[in-house]
């Protein structure tokens, strides 16, 4: 790259010419001579700065006659941007080095297999609960939702749990305070549902509930699907009809089912309901204990005393609930022997799903 200067007629001109070309030898001489980035930024800041050598024969423009001090500024610029072009251009020679040093050094096998990223798959839990809602969507019933964190009176008392009732013993629960829990059950949806909506109401109601149990069949903290069906006319054949449609597209047509007498404080008639052992089709194993039935849901007519806390009319109107623990749908769905699986993140076996 050249550095000449056009020819000045004064004396004052020819001493700036004299001044600029020495300048931009020694810039010239400093930024070929630079090999790293840091010591290229200093050497515009000594030329170019604010303070810079260029800077300084700028200011002393004002000293020339005023018909002379276009054409100086001009030279002056011409120096400045041939000097910019020059640090631009060892700037780039200088990171291109350092570019194929690296790589050099690094000495990159470009025909390594790539590595792919494992995609994840969605929990056993998860993939239960999205089935089982989308069976009872069918039948018309809508997800509801509540806070996992209650007050007594949804968790119990609305539910004709009252207080010091010996029936509260059957739920180990956690107690934040006397009036502050955390949900035993999703019950408590069903009682905040009923006050916002007057009859008919067709909801189920997934989510985690906590209980103080902990073993291979039990965990302290798990997931409930509970449904509620309240209108005119609601019989106990209704509830065994939907749920036999529920087990039949669940677990298989040829799944029989069967209900026993049991308690529950918010229903009367109250029942256990069994399917027929899926392992060994009814005929006895060890999973079922010999007797060809596994216990899977609790279900019942809806206790009148729940009809009053809600401002609904138990004279007019009937419904059934039932309940179910997540987790234990999803061992028989998948053939999982210990629920502590579910929850012990291991990708090798989350994976399977």
């Amino acid at each position: 790259m050249g550095y000449k200067i056009p020819f000045l007629f004064s004396f004052k001109g020819n001493h700036m010419k004299q001044e600029l070309e020495a300048l931009l030898h020694e810039a010239k001489s400093a930024i070929l001579a630079s090999s790293r980035e840091e010591s290229l930024q200093d050497l515009r800041v000594k030329y170019l700065g604010k303070k810079g050598a260029l800077t300084s024969i700028m200011k002393g423009i004002a000293a020339f006659p005023p018909e002379d001090r276009p054409l100086l500024g001009q030279i002056i610029n011409s120096a400045k941007d041939q000097l910019e072009e020059l640090l631009e251009e060892t700037l780039q020679t200088i990171r291109a080095a350092a570019k194929a040093e690296k790589l050099r050094a690094e000495r990159l096998d470009v025909t390594l297999p790539g590595r792919c990223r494992q995609m994840g798959t969605k929990h056993p839990i998860t993939l239960v609960i999205e089935e089982i809602n989308e069976i009872f969507a069918g039948l018309g019933f809508q997800v509801a939702e509540g806070p996992e964190i209650e007050i007594d009176y949804y968790n119990f008392e609305a539910l004709n749990f009252p207080k010091d009732h010996p029936a509260r013993d059957m739920q180990d629960t956690f107690f934040v305070d006397d009036n502050v829990l955390l949900r035993t059950h999703t019950s408590p949806v069903q009682i905040r549902t009923m006050l916002k909506h007057a009859p008919p109401v067709r909801i189920i109601a997934p989510g985690t509930v906590y209980r103080c149990d902990s073993d291979a069949t039990h965990s302290p903290m798990f997931h409930q699907i509970e449904g509620l069906m309240v209108d005119k006319g609601i019989t106990f054949g209704d509830l065994k009809g939907i749920l036999t449609v529920f087990v039949n597209q669940y677990f298989g047509k040829n799944i029989g089912v069967r209900l026993r007498p049991s308690f529950f404080p918010f229903t009367e008639p109250s029942a256990e309901v069994d399917i027929a052992c899926v392992i060994c089709s009814g005929k006895g194993c060890r999973v079922c204990k010999n007797s060809g039935w596994l216990e899977i849901l609790g279900a019942g007519m809806v206790d009148p005393e729940v009809f009053h806390h809600v401002q609904y009319d138990p004279e007019t109107i009937s419904g059934f609930a039932f309940g179910m623990g997540i987790e234990r749908i999803a061992m028989l769905k998948y053939g999982i022997n210990d629920m502590r699986l579910l929850f012990e993140n291991d990708l090798r076996f989350l994976g399977q799903f």
